[in-house]
């Protein structure tokens, strides 16, 4: 294990507590509802109209959260700050917590917001890059343990686990067709064989977990508790068709696709068809690439707490850009578009 101790709550907010209340209490608590805005920041005693506009950015790596990121609308960088975060190793096996990196992104956001004098209201739109490491959370957005360990805080499969080893190869010698636009092969770092190894070990945590999600999806449900997925992470880690449908392999073997993009029958024939279930209620349906903004953008007035924007969030090893996010959201708010659409 490597990485400071932090209190183990994630009820930290993401902005400094003078500018920053996230409604509805303990942030964990979620019970499954969609935040219409969840990202709010409260107004000072005497509040004023922000002069400019700041984009914060927030990258993920795999030992510190590279966060922080602030420009203005051309694009240049005012302030930036990174804090390391948690892991755990144990042979094949490389674990972090959910809770420990939302600590270091607020620790590092609050620095990087000290370092370039932003004030929260200033804050206009936000953006999550991350590694793509498997999340698991129960219905109340609690932890769930994917180590043997049974160490509840450990609720990540890192991005380079090879634990899953086995169940790669069981999943490829299903030659489905899924895997043609997978390069024709799962490797263990994407999601099915780490879902099918905790299936296969961890069957309590497997019921429990009632939400499996790329980092940087749930860096985006943390922040505003919308439990939309991105269509960056769920094609290219999670087998996701964005083109809604398969080209035919032949006649007798070609599969119509389900407009959602997910193939039940390879699903199933994994050993995995029960993430099926609830019209696939533990992975999701991704929304449409064209919907860049997550949450309703409009703002309440100088007096009032303000929404802001955030974006799909991406994965750093697709796109290694931290605070492109905010780069779409600027565009959307300049050409007057809106969440929801």
């Amino acid at each position: 294990m490597s990485g400071p101790r932090r209190d183990w709550s994630d009820t930290t907010p993401l902005l400094s507590p003078q500018h920053y209340r996230h409604r509805g209490g303990r942030a964990s608590a979620f019970s499954g509802r969609r935040a219409s805005a969840s990202l709010e920041m409260a107004a000072t005693a005497v509040p004023a109209v922000p002069t400019r506009s700041v984009l914060l950015g927030v990258d993920v790596g795999t030992g510190s959260a590279r966060a922080g990121r602030l420009f203005d609308e051309d694009g240049k960088l005012l302030g930036s700050a990174s804090s390391p975060i948690q892991i755990w190793k144990d042979g094949d096996c490389i674990e972090q917590s959910s809770t420990d990196i939302w600590l270091a992104i607020c620790a590092a956001v609050k620095a990087a917001c000290s370092l370039a004098n932003v004030a929260g209201e200033e804050v206009a739109g936000l953006g999550f890059a991350a590694t793509c490491s498997l999340v698991a959370v129960d219905a109340d957005g609690s932890p769930v343990t994917v180590s043997l360990s049974g160490d509840s805080r450990r609720n990540i499969i890192v991005w380079m686990d090879h634990r899953a080893v086995k169940q790669a190869e069981k999943i490829n010698s299903c030659s489905s067709p899924v895997l043609q636009y997978c390069g024709g092969s799962l490797s263990p770092e994407m999601q099915p064989p780490k879902l099918l190894w905790v299936k296969e070990n961890l069957q309590e945590s497997w019921t429990m977990a009632f939400r499996w999600m790329d980092l940087s999806d749930w860096l985006a449900y943390r922040a505003t508790g919308d439990d939309t997925r991105s269509p960056c992470t769920t094609v290219c880690k999670w087998t996701y068709l964005g083109h809604a449908h398969m080209q035919q392999v032949d006649e007798k073997d070609s599969r119509n696709m389900e407009a959602c993009g997910w193939d039940d029958d390879f699903w199933e024939e994994i050993g995995l068809g029960d993430l099926i279930d609830g019209h696939h209620a533990k992975i999701v349906i991704p929304i449409r690439v064209t919907q860049l903004v997550r949450v309703n953008a409009k703002k309440c007035g100088p007096s009032k707490r303000h929404m802001i924007p955030v974006s799909n969030p991406t994965t750093d090893d697709i796109l290694n850009l931290p605070g492109v996010g905010c780069c779409m959201v600027v565009s959307t708010l300049r050409f007057g578009f809106h969440g929801g659409f």
